[in-house]
């Protein structure tokens, strides 16, 4: 058995700490076992890990997102990176591809989709690994894990059984319903229906006779030069409302969606993250705060503060769902950004009359780690060490750094930085048509950037 973890969406419900490359699933706002703070990703991961089944396990990404993956749980990961975002139909298309021409797993292998960020406990993989037995005993051409409802929720889709009641540990599904009143839902629960988790298993064959009967090669190589001939549709719509026979395996466990602050919050084991100060007499209410300025709370009931170098949100837990839809005419570019070797925060952006821009950031590059060996061709930078030691390639030689020295890098020239301690620097970009497109990476691991100076008999100073 094959595992496709989907990771994708920019989390826009959970504004401003989520954005298009830190979405929902990475903000670390959980508390794990150690006490640790960890994000939806990183629980997840670790509970594949402690039922065996991460050792079998893909995640299908957008480029966005490949960084913070890394980031979070390891280089190792299997990634299928999808060249450009098409809902989860073209993801999985793509995955399957990916598993049958790159990884040669047969066309009877049996793989399970799920989206990379429930909230559940152990038990939920258990029953994922339950989806395999049930798929090949009932020859259904999906099978499914539905969650037992606790209360007629509005909030979700249901999957209906077909007559009343369950047969052993499975049933077959008649029929789905999504988002039903919260009188249709009791009406739903009354027919044991259950909540549409997002949870899939089919054969490779399956998919594969999808792709071909659309004309679409089952090579992942050819898939992803023709990725943007797909049908932009979710899976739902293009595959499981389509087939004939479906079954469900029934999950009476903990589960949750904690896409939304109200969900959220109400897993997290502190009341506030970040400076500030939140009053003895505020009720049910929580800050988040990733600003290095103070934010306090006085006085307030059922609220979430949320605050980040993308923005500050203010809201009703009742009303906080609603954020996706006030923000749909945000078009900044992500402010924050976690990356391989560390993070970048964006602290001011200007474009004068002229055209010139101008675009500053605050950077870390975590000890140990380090940047790429690249090049720019539309902007000049001039960094100002403020923390720590490292070493910098330039085009001619390798030198010392440390706070408080001063590095200018015009258009064209090939630079990169490893750390010897955390090394932190203000980076000032200056030029016309400033965009993370313009960059062309030489080298990424280090060795490689010390053995092209060395072979260039380039100066390496020590």
């Amino acid at each position: 058995m094959k595992l496709v973890l989907l990771s994708g969406g920019s989390g826009k419900r959970l504004w401003p700490l989520s954005n298009d490359t830190r979405s929902k699933q990475f903000l670390k706002v959980l508390e794990s076992n150690d006490n640790e703070k960890e994000s939806m990703v990183q629980r997840v991961w670790g509970q594949l890990e402690s039922v065996g089944l991460a050792d079998s396990s893909v995640i299908a990404t957008s480029k966005m997102q490949r960084d913070m993956i890394h980031s979070q749980i390891g280089m190792n990961i299997p990634l299928i990176i999808e060249p450009e975002r098409r809902d989860t139909f073209p993801a999985i298309a793509l995955a399957a591809s990916y598993l049958y021409s790159i990884q040669n797993v047969s066309e009877d292998e049996v793989v399970v989709v799920l989206p990379v960020d429930p909230y559940v406990e152990d038990g939920f993989f258990e029953k994922v690994k339950e989806l395999e037995t049930v798929l090949l005993k009932s020859n259904a051409e999906l099978a499914l894990v539905g969650v037992k409802p606790t209360y007629p929720s509005s909030k979700y889709g249901y999957i209906v059984p077909k007559e009343d009641g369950e047969a052993d540990s499975y049933f077959t599904v008649n029929h789905f319903t999504e988002k039903p009143s919260e009188e249709k839902a009791q009406t739903l629960m009354d027919m044991k229906a259950l909540w549409n988790c997002g949870v899939f298993a089919f054969k490779l064959s399956y998919l594969l006779e999808i792709l071909d009967e659309k004309g679409l090669p089952v090579s992942f190589n050819q898939l992803e030069l023709h990725y943007k001939e797909l049908p932009k549709i979710s899976f739902d719509y293009e595959v499981v409302e389509k087939a004939d026979h479906i079954v469900a395996v029934p999950y009476d466990g903990y589960w949750k969606d904690l896409g939304t602050w109200n969900t959220l919050t109400e897993e997290m084991a502190q009341i506030q993250i970040g400076k500030g100060i939140v009053s003895e007499e505020t009720v049910n209410t929580h800050l988040i705060n990733e600003l290095d300025i103070p934010v306090t709370v006085l006085g307030v009931k059922d609220v979430v503060v949320a605050a980040s170098p993308d923005g500050i949100l203010v809201a009703d837990k009742a009303s906080s769902p609603r954020i996706k839809e006030l923000i749909g005419g945000f078009e900044q570019p992500p402010m924050y950004e976690e990356r391989i070797w560390g993070w970048s925060r964006t602290l001011d952006y200007a474009k004068y009359n002229d055209g010139k821009e101008m675009v500053t950031k605050r950077i870390c590059i975590l000890e140990g780690k380090n940047s790429s060996y690249h090049y720019h061709n539309l902007r000049d930078e001039v960094w100002t060490i403020v923390k720590g030691e490292g070493e910098l390639a330039l085009d001619e030689s390798i030198t010392r750094i440390k706070a408080g020295d001063i590095i200018h890098l015009p258009a064209g020239k090939k630079h990169g930085i490893k750390a010897f301690t955390d090394l932190e620097f203000i980076e000032v970009q200056t030029g016309m048509g400033i965009s993370d497109a313009d960059f062309t990476r030489l080298y990424f691991d280090w060795r490689d950037v010390i053995n092209h100076f060395q072979q260039s008999k380039a100066k390496v100073i020590i």
